[in-house]
């Protein structure tokens, strides 16, 4: 049995954890307001950039080419967006299960469709390569054997557009030069604090079914902004190419800025919660520590008692 010394060291450890698991729960609670409130800031450009598009239903079928050109699948480059550090739950292990599973079983990777027709691709192994948004990512991609063609572990927390706008050009001249036929994104994304899902988005070639898809599932979140329009078909001036060529670029950026504010938060609110019960944890066993520290010091207590007694009573014999 451990002694009262060992246990009371035991009990300041594990003090001392429990308040720096109390800190790190309010510096993530602190950026995870922060974070939360940019996801619900950009969720009804969101929705309104991609209800647009969706009824641009003219441009789209009058406009086959560039960003819209629809190829077999035979090269595939994959956005991965995680952290740099650890310490947030089962953030980084549920993004990670994800691409590993993509990798190991690619064939939702190897269809494009064009309009309700699919196109599956021929090849039996296609060529993944990634672009990596944090450090986990990244060690997931090299650790599968991947090749990563770029990497950009500084925009893992709250970036501008500006610099979104960096890879997104990465993405859109690579595309437009047919060195990849698909081009897909892996986020988080955010639910509440209690649950956030990992999602595997296409992002090029742009179709009106996936973009329909996207809003479908952001109805219920338009709802609460009041965005809910009725379709309607747009006059376009001077010509849907030069509007879509404009447009285009913007929407991929905003995609790919959205995507990592949705892990962002997601991030930040599972770290809150996994702090939330380490320090209960550490309280649990501090209580538990405490219970045997006093337990054992009444045993003590008691055994001296007993002695003096028993040295009394041998006394008065």
């Amino acid at each position: 049995m451990a002694s009262t010394r060992d246990i009371r060291r035991r009990i300041k450890s594990v003090g001392n954890t429990q308040k720096i698991t109390r800190a790190m729960e309010m510096v993530s609670a602190a950026k995870m307001r922060k974070s939360v409130a940019s996801v619900l800031a950009i969720r009804p450009y969101a929705h309104a950039a991609w209800s647009v598009l969706t009824n641009l239903s003219r441009a789209f079928e009058e406009n086959q080419t560039g960003l819209l050109e629809v190829r077999e699948v035979k090269k595939v480059l994959a956005i991965t967006i995680t952290s740099n550090k650890g310490l947030c739950g089962a953030f980084n292990a549920q993004i990670s299960k994800k691409i590993r599973e993509e990798i190991a079983d690619p064939e939702k990777l190897k269809i494009n469709r064009v309009g309700n027709r699919k196109i599956e691709s021929k090849e039996e192994n296609i060529q993944i390569d990634f672009i990596t948004i944090g450090k986990k990512g990244e060690g997931v991609v090299r650790k599968a054997g991947k090749n990563i063609i770029a990497s950009f572990n500084d925009l893992a927390y709250l970036p501008n557009v500006d610099s979104v706008r960096t890879v997104g050009k990465v993405i859109i001249d690579d595309y437009l030069a047919k060195k990849y036929d698909k081009v897909v994104i892996f986020y988080t994304d955010y639910v509440s604090a209690m649950s956030q899902h990992p999602k595997v988005r296409q992002l090029l070639p742009i179709s009106k079914i996936d973009l329909e898809k996207q809003i479908a599932e952001m109805d219920v979140l338009a709802k609460e902004y009041g965005l809910k329009e009725p379709k309607r078909e747009y006059k376009i001036e001077p010509s849907p190419k030069v509007v879509l060529d404009h447009i285009l670029p913007r929407l991929i950026e905003m995609q790919i800025f959205h995507a990592i504010l949705e892990s962002n938060a997601s991030k930040e609110s599972a770290r809150m919660m996994a702090m939330r019960n380490a320090t209960d944890a550490a309280g649990e066993m501090k209580d538990d520590l405490t219970f045997v520290y006093n337990q054992i010091r009444q045993g003590k207590i008691t055994q001296e008692i007993a002695e003096i007694s028993a040295g009394r009573a041998a006394l008065e014999n």
